[in-house]
């Protein structure tokens, strides 16, 4: 794999001294860092970069209503509950991103949309982010999820997904953090 060692860099008080690419495939890269720690010791530091950022979307109808994507996460081993959700290349404008998952997913189209959360996920060994938005003025078209996702949508009362979340049923950092915010804003 790729090794980087032509000239140190700093990262805050952190400075790497080399970088070796130990495995990367078409959605992430995994490097193998030597470093000075902030205290001036030896170290390593192993950073996942991911080559697109999460997309999530609070579809929210006039009767407070969102739209919940269920489906099985190979990582986890698990059904997961979701708000809908995916993946978009960085050269990709993420409201685009954001536009097209809903669509996918659920068949939703939205005339309003709101970017309402900026996220950094599991910061301490990726560089991953997260954009969410909250899409209102909602219409029904025809989902065409792909073709790998084991996709069940439900729409349901948002005191639910708050209640969900409360339960511990819905588990994703981004769905959460986003139904929270929201439920914040609607003094759920």
């Amino acid at each position: 794999m790729a090794k980087i060692t032509d000239q140190a860099e700093s990262v805050g008080p952190w400075q790497r001294l080399s970088r070796e690419t130990v495995y990367e495939n078409p959605w992430i890269r995994v490097s193998h860092d030597e470093v000075k720690t902030p205290a001036d010791t030896d170290g390593i530091y192993g950073v996942v970069h991911f080559k697109s950022r999460a997309i999530g979307v609070i579809a929210l109808d006039e009767e407070q209503h969102l739209w919940l994507v269920g489906q099985t996460r190979y990582a986890l081993g698990c059904y997961s509950w979701e708000i809908p959700e995916g993946g978009a290349p960085l050269q990709e404008q993420p409201l685009a991103a954001a536009q097209r998952e809903l669509q996918e997913e659920t068949g939703l189209l939205a005339d309003q949309w709101q970017q309402i959360l900026h996220l950094h996920l599991s910061n301490s060994v990726c560089d991953e982010e997260a954009l969410v938005y909250l899409a209102t003025g909602l219409t029904q078209a025809q989902a065409s999820p792909e073709a790998t996702e084991d996709i069940t949508v439900k729409r349901v009362a948002f005191t639910t997904a708050v209640a969900m979340v409360e339960r511990g049923e819905i588990t994703d950092a981004i769905s959460v953090a986003a139904i929270l915010t929201i439920a914040r804003r609607l003094h759920v």
